[in-house]
C-alpha cells in the first residue's frame, strides 16, 4: 500500500502542475511575439524615415544645381524641381505630402559665376504608418547652397 500510495501522488502531483501550466506557453508566445513585433515595425518605420531624409537632401541638391543655371525669376520652376523632378511640375511628388509652399528659394548677391542660390525644404512632417510613436514627426529644414554658375545668362553667338 505504502508503494501504491507513492506511484498515485507523484503521477497525480505531475497531472497537477501540467493543468495548472496549461496557458503558459500562450502567454510567453503573447509576451514574445508583442517585443518581436514591436521591434520589427519600429526597424520598417525607421528605414521609411531614413528613405524620407535621403529624398528630401536630395531634392534640395537637384534643386539647387538647377538653380545656379537659371536666372532668378525661374523660382517657380526650381519649386518644380525639388517637388516633382520636373520644372514643369508634372507627375507625382517625389517624396508624398511634399509641396511647393514648402520650399524655400533664396539669392543673395546672384549673378554670373557670383553669389549664391539656397534651395531649402521646411515644416515637413513625416506621418509614420503604424502609429507606434505618434501620428506625425517635423522634420528639420533641408538646405543646400550653391555658387551662381552662368545664371541663366546665354552669351552672344560669335
Amino acid at each position: 500500500m505504502g508503494c501504491e500510495d507513492q506511484s498515485m501522488s507523484v503521477g497525480g502531483g505531475a497531472a497537477w502542475r501540467r493543468r495548472r501550466e496549461r496557458g503558459a506557453a500562450l502567454v510567453e508566445f503573447a509576451i514574445a511575439a508583442t517585443v518581436f513585433l514591436t521591434t520589427t515595425f519600429a526597424v520598417l518605420e525607421l528605414g521609411r524615415l531614413l528613405w524620407v531624409h535621403n529624398a528630401l537632401t536630395d531634392a534640395t541638391r537637384r534643386a539647387a544645381r538647377y538653380a545656379v543655371n537659371q536666372p532668378q525669376t525661374a523660382v517657380a520652376d526650381i519649386k518644380n524641381v525639388a517637388v516633382y523632378g520636373n520644372k514643369d511640375g508634372t507627375g507625382t511628388p517625389l517624396v508624398t505630402d511634399l509641396t511647393t509652399d514648402q520650399v524655400v528659394v533664396t539669392y543673395n548677391n546672384f549673378g554670373v559665376g557670383a553669389g549664391t542660390v539656397t534651395v531649402s525644404i521646411q515644416n515637413y512632417d513625416f506621418r509614420f504608418v503604424l502609429p507606434l510613436v505618434g501620428t506625425t514627426m517635423r522634420l528639420p529644414a533641408y538646405s543646400t547652397t550653391l555658387t551662381g554658375e552662368n545664371s541663366g545668362w546665354v552669351p552672344n553667338p560669335i
